[in-house]
């Protein structure tokens, strides 16, 4: 009996110096807040999103002309003879000619069949898209994170009331070492209480180690030290409401899995006439500006230094007549890549409507099993008052006592579970139609 007592008087102490260090209290907007700024898998979503406007960009539409500098230089020695119209001969021995050129080009695509446009169109559809699958991102690690968050709360909820069952069960204790003393009950009553009390710690400090991980989990999606401690909010509050008709029509305009195979298809149809393009010709600007100068001291040359700078501009048409049949073969690929993605909405649309009708089911259910057991809570709570008055008159056993304490206990636990059960159905429910990020937490 020293020995239980020993042990419990130090797995207080632990559990005392824990929670006073849980002194900071993290609520959900807080979360929320340092999720969306701080997790990595957003943060990559980001970037990517990033990169989807710079596609997107009017620098790589193919609407902007291409402008290129050349310039070029050269040195030729060489020994040379000549016969004049008068039959003389001339000779120069290393006669050193210099050239120098430089130019400045402009190219410019007028009509290319309209591809470049339809490409351009498809960029902008992917940007949009990436948007989404940012929201996607968000949508999936915030419902991650309240997953987590509302455990370390169910677990914090938990770890209380079985400080309280410790309690109890130690106020036990002392009642069955009192009456032994005085003669009123065997040492198995002191026995049966002891093992409770043993039991009950043990309970508890799992419940801690529980919490603690779990705590770590929701560090690590918050993407920062895995040892801060904090304390949860504990509180719950459900959207009044909700209809399941109004909930399937949300779903059916916002849903972010059907707004992003809604872009696949804008872009399959933009790839469809992109490949036409390549049946129409197209037609091209160039337009140069070039210096050239020339040095010889050659004593055969006629000029020993010409200079000469000018504009050049042509226009030109290219119509490729027949390609072998690739364009041909891409316009059939690139139909059959659209209807794959008409197929893919349709399962999606499918999926939806089952997730948020098995969605709307589950959180039908998880409220009625929370009202059944807060019910069930309250029953077992007089059930225990009564039984602990009778305890105490001596009219229960203390198996009987023990048992309505178990009873207790597993009602709250079991209330608890309901509890945050109930609100991830809503949050999930949300999710699925596309709400989730519109509501307050």
């Amino acid at each position: 009996m020293k020995n239980s007592r020993n042990y419990t008087a130090l797995l207080f102490l632990i559990f005392g110096l824990y929670v006073h260090a849980q002194d900071q209290v993290l609520s959900k907007e807080e979360a929320i807040d340092m999720v969306l700024e701080n997790n990595l898998s957003i943060q990559v979503a980001k970037n990517a999103k990033l990169i989807g406007d710079n596609n997107a960009n009017i620098l790589n539409s193919g609407y902007l002309p291409t402008v290129t500098a050349n310039a070029g230089g050269s040195i030729d020695k060489q020994n040379s003879e000549g016969v004049l119209a008068n039959g003389d001969t001339r000779t120069a021995e290393g006669a050193e000619t210099r050239r120098y050129n430089a130019s400045v080009n402009v190219n410019y695509i007028l009509f290319d069949g309209l591809g470049r446009h339809y490409n351009y169109k498809s960029f902008q559809e992917r940007s949009q898209q990436t948007e989404l699958q940012v929201r996607q991102t968000i949508e999936n690690t915030i419902l991650q994170l309240f997953s987590v968050y509302y455990e370390v709360a169910r677990l914090t909820e938990n770890t209380h009331t079985l400080e309280q069952a410790m309690e109890i069960s130690k106020d036990r204790l002392k009642r069955a070492q009192y009456q032994f003393e005085f003669g009123q009950n065997t040492g198995l009553d002191v026995l049966n209480a002891e093992v409770d009390i043993n039991t009950d710690s043990i309970n508890l400090l799992n419940s801690r180690q529980l919490l603690r991980n779990t705590m770590r989990d929701l560090n690590l999606i918050l993407n920062r030290d895995l040892t801060n401690l904090f304390v949860a909010d504990t509180t719950v509050k459900f959207i009044p409401g909700l209809q399941m008709e109004n909930m399937y029509n949300e779903a059916k305009m916002n849903n972010v899995r059907l707004q992003i195979v809604e872009k696949d298809i804008n872009i399959s149809d933009n790839n469809i006439k992109v490949a036409r393009s390549g049946f129409l010709p197209t037609i091209g600007l160039t337009g140069t500006y070039g210096w050239n100068e020339s040095n010889n001291n050659s004593p055969l040359a006629f000029t020993l230094q010409t200079t000469s700078t000018g504009v050049t501009g042509s226009i030109n048409l290219s119509w490729n007549l027949f390609d072998g049949g690739s364009t041909i073969t891409g316009i059939k690929n690139a139909k059959i890549n659209f209807a794959n993605q008409e197929l893919a909405k349709k399962q999606i649309e499918l999926e939806v409507e089952r997730d948020i009708r098995n969605a709307w089911d589950s959180y039908s259910n998880a409220l009625y099993v929370l009202e059944v057991q807060e019910k069930n809570l309250q029953t077992n709570q007089n059930n225990f008052n009564r039984t602990d008055e009778r305890y105490k008159l001596g009219r229960v056993t203390s198996i009987e006592f023990r048992q309505a304490q178990l009873n207790l206990l597993n009602a709250e636990l079991a209330k608890s579970q309901a509890k945050y059960n109930a609100k991830l159905a809503e949050l999930f429910m949300l999710q699925v139609s596309g709400q989730l990020l519109n509501v307050e937490f």
